[in-house]
């Protein structure tokens, strides 16, 4: 620990096994035309911005204040200003320095493990996009003065508990920077007024051909944007809301796997079963013969 607001940690086999441990964690003023950075770090960290550096883990920079410059292995160098935040990428190499005019104040925290490995994998992440801008979030702060607060009094299992922070802070930058990107304020209203719909219309046959024509708009126009804001066809947001409800009726009512299929608007028991089976892993009658035989030994 090199200052009350700079921390590197050793981590142990048991903080490993959760799957994300935190290795460092830090805040810092860097005043206008001052040297950069302020403070000497270990040997594996030391950083000059002149030749940039790899690290083994990843990182999060946080900069409310201030603005700067970034330059990556994926990412050509360019100008960063307050309220961006940086995504570090182990073995990829990278740079990054505070204007000389303005200086900035920044926060970061270094991870490792199997839950943001995956979530690279899967394409939440990438070094390609390393900087997100969220503006001033006195919210990401708070988070990170939570850590430090939390690495200061190293009570046990603060790991666990640090390291869930930074997943948090994972998924908050992934919400803000969705909602702030997307900026077509008519497609947003056009698509939670269809989800709206959708939601009122499960137990129906409404197909988003005619959501779309309800909503006056263009079914290939509302597909394209209802897929880009919420990940998935509108067909699929249908399906899984049919699932759910399918699986809260066969939970919480007496109603017969028959009674269920027609009151879904599904043709057939058959179709039904295969559509429950395909999302559940096992049939309708199955998944009710489970849940009851549970209920019983508990």
């Amino acid at each position: 620990m090199h200052s009350k607001n700079i921390k590197y940690f050793h981590i142990g086999a048991p903080d490993e096994a959760w799957g994300i441990v935190v290795t460092t964690v830090g805040r810092q003023l860097i005043p206008a035309h001052s040297s950069y950075p302020l403070s000497r770090h270990p040997e594996s960290y030391i950083f000059d911005p002149g030749k940039g550096r790899v690290l083994k883990e990843y990182q999060l920079i946080y900069l409310p204040e201030g603005s700067g410059y970034f330059e990556s292995g994926s990412c050509k160098r360019q100008k960063i200003t307050a309220g961006t935040m940086i995504l570090l990428f182990p073995n990829e190499w990278h740079t990054y320095e505070p204007d000389k005019d303005t200086g900035w104040l920044e926060y970061w925290v270094g991870f490792r493990g199997v839950h943001i490995d995956n979530r690279v994998k899967n394409g939440f992440f990438s070094p390609k996009k390393p900087l997100y801008h969220l503006g001033f979030s006195s919210a990401i702060i708070g988070l990170y003065e939570d850590i430090l607060t939390h690495a200061a009094e190293e009570k046990s299992g603060y790991q666990q508990l640090i390291s869930s922070i930074v997943l948090y802070i994972l998924g908050l930058m992934q919400f803000m920077y969705r909602n702030e990107t997307f900026n077509d304020s008519f497609a947003i209203i056009k698509i939670n007024e269809a989800r709206a719909i959708m939601k009122q219309a499960i137990d129906e046959n409404i197909s988003p051909k005619q959501i779309a024509e309800n909503l006056g708009v263009g079914y290939s126009w509302f597909r394209k944007m209802f897929k880009k804001y919420v990940d998935v066809s509108p067909a699929h947001y249908q399906a899984n809301l049919k699932f759910l409800r399918s699986r809260e009726l066969l939970d919480t009512t007496d109603l017969s796997i028959t009674e269920i299929a027609y009151k879904l608007n599904f043709e057939s028991v058959g179709k039904f079963s295969t559509f429950f089976h395909k999302r559940e892993g096992v049939p309708p009658l199955i998944y009710r013969k489970q849940k009851s035989d549970f209920g019983r030994q508990s």
